[in-house]
């Protein structure tokens, strides 16, 4: 979990992929439930939907941002939904803004993968192991991401790539997830991004 203007992060790496379509579109799940991260969060089934039914009835919708930067918008999503396996988006990446075509051949390369979503904790309940069952949440972006903190939200442009990359990145994840614990909950980035802990 990172926060940054009282926003907590969730990273997911799609197990299906985060695919591109026709150079811009992507979609995938940014969310799985019932699946704990590292960070020690599980997040419930309906846990998005009072968000969701909210940003619909005031014509507001999830931001696409790139790295979880409010400054860097890349895309838009046209559709954010829960289905029965977790927070489904689908979206496109605009051609006209730089880094949107640099997220579009980073994902066709396989090189960029993850998913994580930005969100307030509306209602949490402690778990006996430490970590927390996320009841309720407030939405507010889904980034693509390099590092996600779910093992199965990957992208997959390149399904072959995303395989041969997965191992490394759990392990990667697992590293970070041990010196965030290290470091008595710190989030590693906070060296290098000002106080963000990612």
């Amino acid at each position: 979990m990172t926060e940054i203007l009282g926003l907590e992060r969730k990273f997911h790496r799609p197990e299906t992929g985060l695919v591109v379509t026709d150079g811009n579109g992507v979609a995938g799940y940014a969310s799985v439930f019932g699946r704990r991260d590292s960070g020690g969060d599980t997040v419930v089934a309906g846990a998005y939907a009072a968000s969701l039914r909210r940003l619909t009835e005031e014509g507001r919708r999830v931001k696409m941002l790139w790295q979880h930067d409010p400054t860097r918008p890349i895309g838009v999503w046209e559709e954010v939904v829960e289905d029965d396996r977790g927070l489904w988006v689908r979206g496109r990446l605009l051609p006209e803004v730089a880094k949107g075509r640099e997220a579009a051949a980073l994902i066709a390369a396989g090189a960029l993968d993850g998913l994580s979503i930005g969100y307030r904790t509306v209602k949490a309940e402690r778990e006996r192991n430490g970590g927390r069952r996320l009841v309720a949440l407030e939405l507010w972006e889904v980034s693509l991401v390099t590092f996600p903190m779910q093992s199965e939200a990957r992208v997959g442009a390149k399904a072959e790539a995303a395989e041969d990359a997965e191992g490394v990145l759990r392990e990667l994840a697992q590293a970070l997830a041990t010196a965030r614990q290290v470091l008595g909950g710190q989030g590693i980035a906070e060296g290098f991004e000002g106080g963000k802990k990612g």
